[in-house]
């Protein structure tokens, strides 16, 4: 059957209204009827409509789409209301014969990923759109394809209309998509995260080396009229210690670069497993260590609210003077301020910085004139190979989607069925907070490789899908620690990619199974902790918790019996059992205006260890934790943020 698209289902591009019926369609014949009731033959290969009077006299436009796969017109005859009546009009409708989807491309794209989109779709490319026009444009597109310069915004989601089923993020990052509009109005998003791996890593080289060398520095000054071979004395890479902040897939490939180099590469990333890190030679160290022993700093890290503004005065002071750093990942890891004073007061020698907190920066920034830092805007993936690898990683993402494809680049979670999210919902929650507070509790330099994943229930397994739960047990492990973004759809694969294996087991309980579970326990194997009480008799990273009343709470930690509900942040102390520990606690929070919602204690026998976990609203300055921490009955403490 040949598809007919009429009020806002269909493939001509116009807003139809009876009122401008001849302005606005695309053909029209008009004839005069001889005599009531004739009717109009329709040729082989066409069809009649007849539109009803209560859909024509509405004053909303009928909104049609495009143009682009138009092949086949036809004749229709219309029946208009009484008070629109002039003539029987017969109007010539185009029909598509492919009905294939519309893909807006709303910014450049490397032509291998155009030809791709092609051979499935209709494209359209339309480049820089006001946001107004791309709101009306908008509604007759099932694909939006950006790099960083569109933001997709709300209002965007909404103009479509819930035609729009995909948006592809041409790169890595998607501050510039709203990703809650996108799941509320059942729209993925997808992006493209490896294609230019390898033009980072060579830009961050690039960077390395020129800022060693004084290379943009030098060549300003002969461009000058200059030349001053003394003041550009540079520094060389052999021997000297390359710290490697962040050892994702860039951090890697500049780690082995950097090795050829004749660099001896440290790494910190409290996520990567150290034996991939030895493969190569590097040496995965804490964080403070990287810092203080580094001659140069490589920044790689997401910009997540763990690592904002990382690199600050306190940790300028951390580090070696004439310390020299490259920053080719996200500009806000760095306060720039701070950068400033670190330069002038001699701690930092030099800085190479390709991102910025605020693209373009301003003119007239300090960081940007000052005499020892070298720049580039954003250029990391500029390259012929890695434009082109990213406009097909995008374009394949895209297709697949559109064809109703798992995408396992998805970054926003998918719509799930009402009835099924209204039941988890409790306990999606606490699932993602029992992997937040696990991986916390992982030491640094420790690498997650194996986790374990109970589910305590009455229903049997056919009644209950933990797919959704262990997504977001593997969304609670890696996103504070990472970039990338988790969900039912690319969950399993982002594990895999990190070479983290989740095994799921579950036991069966006898009673009524009105409640989908009892309590869901994380267990991260082969790990040390910050909180060695967190360590179960089998030796595992262990943390545990149900749903109260709609709320969930954190019920084991380790071997010990708590009950704090998993709200706001959690601060966990071993402690000698003695009177007075609650109320000695709660006054130091309470004089720093820290609010206490929870407080529970789990001990092993009276007078003996206990572990205290308090529930706080706000997180404790590093004052407060210190007096925490000297209470001599404190045997060991550790803060972890929800």
């Amino acid at each position: 059957m040949l598809p007919v698209f009429l009020h806002g289902l269909g493939r001509l591009q116009s807003h139809w209204h009876p009122a401008s019926f001849k302005r606005r369609t695309l053909e029209k014949a008009t004839s005069r009827t001889k005599k009531k009731g004739r009717q109009t033959r329709t040729p082989p290969l066409t069809m009649a409509a007849s539109a009803s009077s209560s859909l024509l006299s509405s004053r909303s436009p009928l909104k049609l789409t495009s143009l682009s796969s138009l092949t086949w017109k036809f004749p229709v005859s219309v029946s208009l209301p009484r008070h629109q009546r002039r003539r029987a009009s017969q109007v010539f409708v185009v029909v598509s014969m492919d009905a294939k989807p519309t893909v807006l491309v709303a910014e450049k794209l490397g032509e291998a990923g155009l030809d791709l989109l092609k051979d499935f779709a209709n494209v359209d490319c339309s480049y820089n759109l006001s946001p107004e026009e791309l709101c009306t444009k908008i509604s007759l597109c099932d694909a939006l394809i950006v790099r960083s310069g569109t933001k997709v915004s709300r209002e965007v989601f909404e103009s479509s209309g819930g035609r729009l089923k995909v948006v592809g993020r041409a790169g890595v990052g998607i501050d510039n998509v709203d990703l809650g509009a996108a799941t509320e109005h059942g729209c993925l998003v997808v992006n493209a995260p490896t294609a230019n791996t390898v033009a980072a890593a060579e830009h961050g080289i690039a960077l390395l080396t020129a800022m060693a060398r004084n290379v943009a520095q030098a060549d300003a000054s002969i461009k000058a009229g200059k030349w001053q071979r003394n003041k550009y004395v540079g520094v060389s890479l052999v021997g000297k210690t390359l710290a490697v902040m962040g050892f994702g897939k860039v951090g890697t490939e500049v780690a082995r670069r950097a090795k050829g180099l004749g660099m001896h590469v440290i790494a910190h990333d409290p996520y990567a497993p150290a034996d991939r890190a030895h493969a190569i030679g590097v040496d995965l160290v804490s964080f403070d260590e990287a810092i203080a022993t580094a001659d140069f700093l490589s920044l790689h890290m997401p910009l997540t609210p763990a690592t904002s503004k990382i690199l600050n005065d306190e940790n300028f002071a951390k580090m070696k003077k004439g310390v020299r750093i490259v920053n080719v990942a996200r500009g806000g890891v760095i306060d720039e301020d701070a950068l400033v004073r670190a330069l002038d007061a001699g701690i930092v020698a030099q800085a190479a910085l390709d991102v910025f907190t605020v693209e373009p920066p301003p003119k007239d920034s300090k960081l940007i004139q000052h005499e020892n830092v070298t720049v580039t805007p954003h250029l990391g993936a500029s390259t012929m190979e890695a434009q082109e690898g990213v406009a097909i990683e995008i374009a394949e993402a895209v297709v697949g989607a559109l064809k109703g494809e798992l995408a396992a680049t998805a970054v926003n979670a998918p719509m799930v069925p009402a009835e099924v999210l209204t039941e988890l919902k409790p306990y999606v929650t606490l699932s993602e907070k029992l992997g937040r507070l696990a991986v916390q509790l992982v030491a640094g330099g420790s690498g997650v490789k194996s986790v374990k994943v109970t589910y305590t229930s009455a229903r049997a397994p056919d009644d209950l899908d933990t797919r959704l739960l262990r997504a977001m047990v593997t969304k609670g492990l890696i996103e504070p620690i990472s970039s990338v973004f988790v969900n039912l759809v690319n969950a399993d694969f982002t594990a895999k990619q990190r070479g983290v294996r989740i095994s799921e087991e579950r036991v069966i309980l006898d009673g009524s199974p009105e409640s989908p579970l009892e309590s869901i326990q994380v267990q991260i194997a082969n790990v040390e902790s910050r909180f060695a009480s967190a360590i179960s008799e089998s030796g595992e990273i262990t943390v545990e918790g149900k749903v109260k009343d709609g709320v969930p709470h954190l019920t084991k930690v380790g071997a010990f019996e708590v009950d704090v509900s998993l709200e706001g942040n959690i601060i966990l102390c071993r402690q000698v059992d003695q009177p007075g520990m609650i109320g000695t606690v709660g006054s130091i929070l309470g004089e720093e205006n820290v609010n206490v919602s929870f407080m529970s204690v789990g001990r092993i026998a009276p007078r003996k260890q206990a572990v205290m976990a308090i529930g706080v609203d706000e997180q404790p300055s590093k004052s407060v934790l210190k007096r925490i921490g000297d209470i001599p009955a404190i045997e060991e403490f550790v803060f972890l943020a929800l």
